[in-house]
């Protein structure tokens, strides 16, 4: 696939009007965004797109995910059947005959291990009902979802505040040429908030950047945002960014025309990190794995 830098996240479709998303979805489209990034566990994210864009299917790639159906079909999460019948609600939902990417969203070592996952996710792409499968995850799991060597793509965790991946995912994912899909490529914007955000990820994000103290966070805030959006960029295919505002779109792809961090730029944002988190080491096994060491 050919994909285009930006995609769109439609995890917030969940609590949007279908007027407000089908908005989103339409200037996407129509600003060349090639990726949508669902979820079945999304809300109704699934049933805006299909009844929104499915008469547009050409125009996009359509990446969703499985593991968490929220109850409707009476099995535990990551059953092998219960994968079977979200997938195939899925479709129906969206609309289409094919999805372009399945992700198993954010299961454990412990369940890959099983391999019972990962068969159902190969049988439908044998049946035709997916062209691609792939891995949403961080850490431990992610590592083991890769050397497993299964999946055609790895969605992970990569931004300013967030580049565990870029030492312990990364390479080894290049190493097997799978796609590289971001997602919280712009950290939440969590250099945003004044006081520490409700959200967990959030406040790990925004607790995290406090100790980085990137000088371009105190400045513009577009030109923190390209900044941002530029560095994830430079080692992802693609960034997921979701949004409910079509005008944030637009600002997004011209915040990008900048083009690439200059290799300066990007070393910098890098020995930040790597300064900060000296005293520190990836712990696999760890909720977040960047944890002191006592």
């Amino acid at each position: 696939m050919s994909v285009s830098p930006l995609g769109l996240g439609t995890s917030q479709f969940a609590k949007a009007s279908f007027e407000e998303a089908s908005r989103v979805l339409h200037s996407a489209l129509d600003c060349g965004l090639t990726v949508i990034d669902t979820a079945e566990c999304y809300g109704q994210s699934e049933e805006i797109i299909g009844r929104a864009v499915s008469h547009r299917r050409s125009d996009y790639y359509l990446f969703t995910k499985c593991g968490h159906a929220e109850g409707e079909f009476s099995l535990p999460d990551w059953h092998p059947h219960l994968l079977e019948l979200s997938i195939d609600r899925s479709l129906r939902r969206l609309k289409t005959d094919y999805i372009d990417l399945i992700q198993l969203h954010s299961c454990s070592e412990q369940i890959l291990r099983r391999g019972e996952v990962i068969d159902v996710l190969q049988r439908a792409r044998s049946a035709g009902k997916v062209r691609y499968i792939g891995y949403s995850g961080d850490r431990r799991a992610a590592r083991y979802a890769i050397d497993y060597g299964a999946f055609d793509a790895l969605q992970v965790s990569i931004n300013i505040a967030d580049q565990e991946a870029f030492d312990h995912l990364l390479p080894a994912a290049q190493a097997k040429q799978m796609g590289i899909i971001a997602k919280r490529p712009l950290a939440n914007v969590a250099w945003k908030s004044r006081q520490k955000p409700d959200n967990p990820i959030q406040a790990i994000y925004w607790q995290r950047l406090a100790e980085l103290r990137y000088g371009f966070l105190n400045g513009d805030i577009d030109e923190a945002v390209s900044i941002a959006l530029r560095f994830t960029l430079s080692v992802a295919d693609v960034a997921i960014v979701g949004t409910t505002k079509p005008d944030r779109i637009q600002k997004n792809l011209a915040l990008l025309a900048a083009g690439s961090l200059s290799e300066q730029q990007f070393e910098n944002i890098r020995a930040r990190w790597k300064a900060a988190t000296r005293w520190r080491k990836w712990i696999p096994g760890s909720q977040w794995g960047w944890q002191a060491v006592v």
